[in-house]
């Protein structure tokens, strides 16, 4: 219940702020209506309820996706790291500590779709080894 209230005063945080607590809290809210819908969907034997429960299930996902969306949009940090770890493959961690070895923000791929070899090579000919 914390994400329904402005945790600061709203003349000292400004518009911007107050209008990304709410895509945030919009986003919270879509979400846990999916959660909601998918354990009805699952709960009920009546095959109609779930095919009702699933479509409104689904509408929330497009409304949290639609969210998700413009706040990528409004906060560049935030689009940085959903380019790094959104539509990726292998384990999610993974890409974090690749990043943390000299990694790209791609999550260790370069913008040719290389696992940056090659510049590996050149790093360790400029250092000597």
């Amino acid at each position: 219940m914390s994400s329904e209230t402005l945790h600061e005063d709203p003349a000292k945080l400004g518009p911007e702020a107050i209008d990304k607590h709410r895509a945030i809290v919009s986003l919270m809210e879509e979400l846990e209506a999916v959660d909601w819908y998918n354990q009805r969907a699952k709960a009920t034997a009546n095959p109609e309820l779930r095919a009702i429960l699933e479509h409104n299930r689904d509408e929330e996902k497009e409304h949290a996706a639609m969210a998700l969306e413009w706040l990528r949009r409004t906060d560049s940090k935030f689009a940085e790291h959903l380019k790094t770890f959104l539509f990726t493959d292998g384990p999610i961690v993974g890409i974090e500590a690749t990043m943390g070895e000299g990694g790209n923000d791609a999550g260790g791929v370069s913008e040719d779709g290389s696992l940056g070899i090659g510049s590996l090579r050149k790093v360790k000919a400029e250092n000597g080894q």
